[in-house]
């Protein structure tokens, strides 16, 4: 076979794999990802349909119960990333979905503040290990510059649900007075149950992993596991020297006997460390802790976040206080999303393209804080409404983007797990803002509530400026060969015994995505 024959083969077995995997992940993970923000913004429609009068809400009460998700949510995003491979991504998933669908559906069943504060704490207990999750088993799947075109697809079908969900509302209130029930009851009870089955139904598609993924050939599967294996280079190498090499003959000594451990040595020099096989430790988290990375994009993201869930949450709120009610205002909420939804997709498909993902949030954010100066300036509902679109298209594109970074700039499973679920949880503390951010005392101008998420959006862009300046410094300081010694200190903690996990980015031939 020639090269070009060869190179042509290799293409054609890319787009078999890389369509199937597409087909079969990326549909149950977007309607896992609906299910997600339209159990969490549906407490926004209810709202507006009656929750707080039928509860007795007064004063902060409904705010306080938006603030309580994000205590256990935040809490649970690091723990449920560790033991996401124990479990298996295709089980583990489908399960925290399910387990909140049914909590959701209890919802409809509260009648006072103490009842809602429970059933708000419980959804964030359940609802917390999926993002960090899907970022996680998605880099297990795709290499590094194919993962945010992947992520856009799922993402925009966030921005769907906050059309769908208005939609979704509008019909459900119809049904007041059915079973004795009030319809924002029907709105929480129909959801749940709904997610439940989204959740049963995804555990029939979702492969655990390729090597276990059955809708591919064994040629595919085969091809599928180099690539990737190839995508990762000298992250999972450790070089040898000569204690490590009698470690090394000890480790295959013990997998002959039947342990878990699988180390192939392909040269003298170098260790390949399957990541697969990574065991759990300490050092690994602790190297993800002190990243750098993880708090300047978790700084920036918690800026992105408070605009994202404030706006997620208060839209119905907004659209209401611009002179629409019921069905109308419902409806309302819709149109917003649509320009949102396609600048997602198109900015995650040309973020892959250019191996960007900073410069792509430093563009966008300001579109974002122009919606917020015009809903601070306007004097008419029409120009108000016209800011809320520019927020939308600002600040849903800037998801995927902030979400691929970390995954990109980290390698070693249990390194990735931590940086990953530690910019969520860092990033989700913005909920609490942004759950006090609006109230009915603004009505209908809300300028305090657009005036400090348009000061967290603007640090939220000179934090993502900071991280594409230290990505730009660090990737020159390894060009030139100012980060060799990294081979040495990792050499002296294989030597001692401290680590088993694969060098992973701190190899000096290793280059961060801006």
């Amino acid at each position: 076979m020639t090269t070009v024959q060869g190179k042509e083969q290799s293409k054609a077995l890319t787009r078999r794999v890389l369509w199937k995997l597409d087909i079969h992940v990326l549909p149950p993970l977007a309607l896992l990802w609906l299910a997600n923000f339209i159990d969490r913004t549906n407490i926004g429609n209810a709202k507006i349909a009656g929750l707080e009068r039928d509860t007795h809400l007064h004063g902060t009460q409904f705010n306080v119960a938006l603030a309580i998700f994000y205590v256990s949510y935040i809490l649970v995003e690091l723990p449920s990333n560790w033991v996401l491979k124990k479990f298996k991504p295709s089980r583990w998933l489908p399960f925290l979905v399910a387990l909140w669908g049914t909590v959701t559906t209890l919802s409809g069943l509260v009648h006072n503040f103490s009842g809602l504060l429970a059933i708000r704490f419980f959804l964030g207990f359940c609802e917390g290990g999926l993002l960090p999750g899907i970022m996680l088993y998605l880099s297990t799947l795709y290499k590094r510059h194919e993962l945010q075109q992947r992520v856009g697809i799922f993402y925009a079908s966030a921005s769907l649900s906050g059309a769908f969900g208005g939609l979704l509302a509008t019909a459900i209130i119809k049904m007041d007075g059915i079973g004795g029930l009030a319809g924002w009851r029907w709105i929480f009870i129909l959801e749940g149950i709904a997610t439940v089955m989204i959740a049963l139904s995804s555990t029939l598609f979702l492969p655990a992993d390729i090597a276990s993924a059955k809708f591919l050939t064994e040629e595919e599967r085969e091809f599928a596991l180099i690539r990737l294996r190839a995508s990762e280079g000298v992250t999972i190498t450790a070089p040898l020297s000569e204690p490590s090499q009698r470690i090394t003959a000890a480790a295959e000594k013990d997998a002959e006997k039947g342990s878990e451990v699988k180390m192939e040595v392909r040269t003298e020099e170098a260790l390949v460390l399957d990541e697969g096989d990574e065991k759990f430790e300490w050092g690994e988290v602790m190297r993800g802790v002190k990243d750098p990375q993880v708090w300047m994009t978790a700084i920036s993201y918690m800026g992105i976040i408070i605009s994202l869930y404030s706006f997620s949450l208060f839209l119905p709120t907004i659209v209401a206080g611009l002179g629409y009610s019921g069905g109308a205002a419902q409806l309302h909420t819709v149109p917003p999303y649509v320009p949102a939804v396609v600048l997602t997709v198109v900015v995650a498909v040309a973020s892959d393209r250019l191996r960007w993902r900073g410069p792509f949030i430093l563009m966008f954010l300001p579109i974002s804080m122009a919606g917020y100066i015009l809903a601070i300036a306007a004097h008419t509902n029409a120009q108000r409404y016209v800011a809320v679109f520019l927020m939308a298209a600002g600040i849903y594109p800037c998801g995927p983007c902030i979400l691929s970074i970390l995954p990109n700039n980290s390698a070693g499973h249990y390194k990735k797990a931590t940086t990953v679920a530690l910019q969520l949880a860092i990033a989700n503390c913005g909920g609490f803002v942004a759950t006090f951010t609006y109230d009915s005392t603004q009505a209908p101008t809300y300028i305090r509530g657009h005036s400090i998420t348009l000061a967290f959006v603007v640090v939220a862009w000179v934090a993502m400026f900071c991280n594409v300046m230290y990505c730009i410094w660090e990737n020159r300081a390894r060009a030139q060969g100012r980060r060799q010694d990294n081979l040495t200190k990792y050499q002296e903690l294989w030597d001692s015994g401290k680590t088993r996990a694969p060098i992973g980015d701190r190899h000096p031939d290793f280059r961060f995505t801006l």
